[in-house]
């Protein structure tokens, strides 16, 4: 067997116990490449915690210097990536989402093959002002344009674009893990005050584009509904949690705040229903998450919750409160038991595979 290619992911926040879908998606997926390629993967020190430096067999973790200051992180984290690749070869580098698309350009001209794994058109996200907006439309032109591949993880967004787009890409989603319930889960779950089948879970960070605050109205003046659990924090916003808070009047939210491993499956376990309230998403991966533990949904009718359909009746208009109350009452009266969802086409060995199959490709082209 020859010596692995090496492939640089950068983009990222990093991982493992990093919170962010993207962080999720690369800590599922890479250890799966790492059989097959020599992987180095890029983290910012400000997000990583003792939890985080450990050893994962065939990574490298290389972790650079960054900032929490919205809007600048991942520009000054990626450029120091850039200027190390410029000085320590590697053979292929797989940059994530647009904002760091910018210096795919820059990339190409040092004789890389990239691929952009594409998540979610940033720019709808309601935390980002007009400027941050420009910038984030002029890394999408600049990273669907001199990318060699693309990988988008929505169906729906890689659609939108010509047939120059889509000669280079493919549409690679988001995978499912089967999870084990370890016996001190519904400790947890008791640990933090929730009765185990009697809450709504919604996963996710605190941020304004995925809506919470709709959960958080729609729950008050349901007496069918005894609990909210929102598991997730703020990178940016350390009062997030106490305006939630405030708004839960009848006393029913609980937050928890960031949950990962095992206390994450335990709340998937024993959740009675799962909401999805946001404006906008690639592909969320918490929605393939509760579909895997066979809870009923709630969700935002929006294109990313529909590319695995769920009833009619389990969409509600994002930012309704008395529209998510509708679609819960109705999930509620076709009954509590475990819904079935065909999620055959998920799984991340395949998703893996296809992954190494474009790496090779570029590396083949270059």
């Amino acid at each position: 067997m020859g010596k692995k290619k090496r492939i640089a992911v950068i983009g990222i926040r990093g991982f493992p116990f990093v919170q962010g879908g993207v962080e999720s998606h690369c800590q599922r997926l890479m250890p799966l490449l790492s059989r097959e390629f020599a992987v180095t993967v890029f983290r910012r020190k400000p997000y990583l915690s003792e939890k985080s430096c450990v050893e994962m067999d065939g990574i490298d973790f290389i972790d650079l210097p960054s900032t929490r200051i919205k809007g600048f992180e991942a520009v000054i984290h990626t450029l120091l990536c850039v200027i190390y690749l410029t000085f320590h070869r590697v053979d292929c580098v797989n940059v994530h989402n647009i904002g760091p698309g910018l210096f795919i350009p820059y990339l190409r001209l040092l004789g890389y093959p990239v691929v952009l794994t594409y998540h979610s058109p940033n720019y709808e996200h309601a935390k980002w002002g007009g400027f941050a907006r420009w910038i984030l439309r002029l890394g999408e032109r600049l990273s669907l344009k001199f990318a060699s591949a693309v990988i988008f993880v929505s169906p729906l967004q890689r659609e939108k674009y010509p047939k120059w787009v889509l000669d280079k890409s493919e549409a690679v989603p988001n995978g499912i893990s089967i999870n084990k319930v370890d016996e001190s889960g519904e400790k947890f779950v008791r640990r933090i005050g929730a009765v185990p089948g009697k809450y709504i879970l919604a996963v996710g960070r605190l941020t304004p584009e995925k809506g919470f605050e709709t959960l958080v109205e729609a729950v008050q003046e349901m007496p069918e509904v005894s609990q909210l659990v929102i598991a997730g924090d703020s990178d940016h916003d350390p009062n997030a949690r106490k305006r939630l808070a405030s708004l839960d009047r009848a006393g029913k939210v609980i937050l928890p705040g960031y949950t990962t491993g095992n206390d994450l499956v335990a709340l998937y376990a024993n959740a009675g229903m799962f909401g999805l309230s946001s404006y906008s998403e690639g592909f969320p991966l918490v929605l393939l998450e509760a579909m895997s533990f066979g809870l009923p949904i709630v969700a935002s009718d929006i294109p990313a919750s529909h590319i695995i359909p769920l009833p009619e009746e389990a969409y509600a208009t994002p930012g309704e409160a008395s529209s998510f109350q509708s679609a819960i009452r109705k999930v509620m009266g076709a009954g509590s038991g475990p819904r079935e969802y065909d999620l055959r086409e998920y799984d991340w060995g395949m998703i893996a595979q296809r992954t190494a199959e474009i790496y090779e490709k570029v590396l083949a082209e270059k």
